[in-house]
């Protein structure tokens, strides 16, 4: 089953300013280079709730499920020169 990249890119917009602000990011310099299973984990990832997801890509909230841990790393990146 192949997942619809529009329909994930629209998830990624969020109510919580902190985290919109990080998948905007994440977006930009990432999204487009996703494989189909980095898509999945990110689509698994963003059925959280707003504040799980912030704890976790600001350290604290341990991950919860190990496939989610790469996607966490890339989302707690910094952007260039931040």
């Amino acid at each position: 089953m192949s997942i619809n990249r529009g329909r994930v890119r629209w998830q990624c917009r969020r109510a919580l300013l902190e985290l919109d602000l990080v998948l905007t990011r994440f977006l930009e310099q990432h999204f487009d280079r996703l494989t189909d299973d980095q898509l999945a984990d990110l689509d698994d990832l963003l059925r959280c709730d707003d504040y799980d997801i912030w704890a976790m890509v600001n350290g604290s909230k341990a991950c919860e499920a190990d496939r989610w841990k790469e996607m966490i790393g890339l989302l707690s990146q910094r952007a260039p020169g931040a």
